[in-house]
């Protein structure tokens, strides 16, 4: 099983989307292997979004990330990065397939909803940045033998 890291940002916190968007990956089947409420501090989101520094958005993105409480969480399943992407749609709202969460409830690229990890490699950097290995959960659930091959 793959596992990636998914941010539920702040505007889907504050605007209340936080069940309506873990309610869609869990009807795509993905598995919720660990999974917490938090307010991210600015060390940490310096560390998560260091791949961006310098650029023109940083600083937003870096004041924006603290700004409210997010929830973070670690999903599992065959391909889990790209079915997440998928299920979230394309970075800028506008340019979103319908039925993604991001083309659903989202107008602007620097208010999408939610982080997902964007391959493996970053999976790796980003998962150990908010979750301890003793905090990831590996359970079975009755209906996955209808949803796993």
């Amino acid at each position: 099983m793959e596992h990636t890291l998914v941010i539920i940002k702040p505007d889907a916190v504050q605007r209340g989307l936080i069940g309506e968007i873990i309610s869609r990956f869990e009807r795509r089947g993905l598995r919720i292997a660990a999974m917490k409420l938090m307010q991210i501090d600015e060390a940490l989101a310096r560390r998560h979004y260091a791949i961006h520094e310098g650029k023109p958005f940083y600083e937003p993105l870096i004041r924006y990330i603290t700004s409210s409480p997010v929830v973070v969480m670690v999903l599992e399943a065959n391909d889990a990065i790209e079915i997440v992407r998928r299920t979230m749609g394309a970075t800028n709202p506008a340019e979103a397939a319908p039925g993604t969460i991001r083309a659903d409830f989202g107008l602007e690229i620097g208010r999408n909803l939610a982080h997902g990890s964007d391959g493996p490699e970053t999976a790796a950097f980003e998962v150990p940045l908010f979750f301890t290995e003793d905090e990831i959960l590996s359970y079975e659930r009755d209906t996955d033998p209808w949803i796993f091959e």
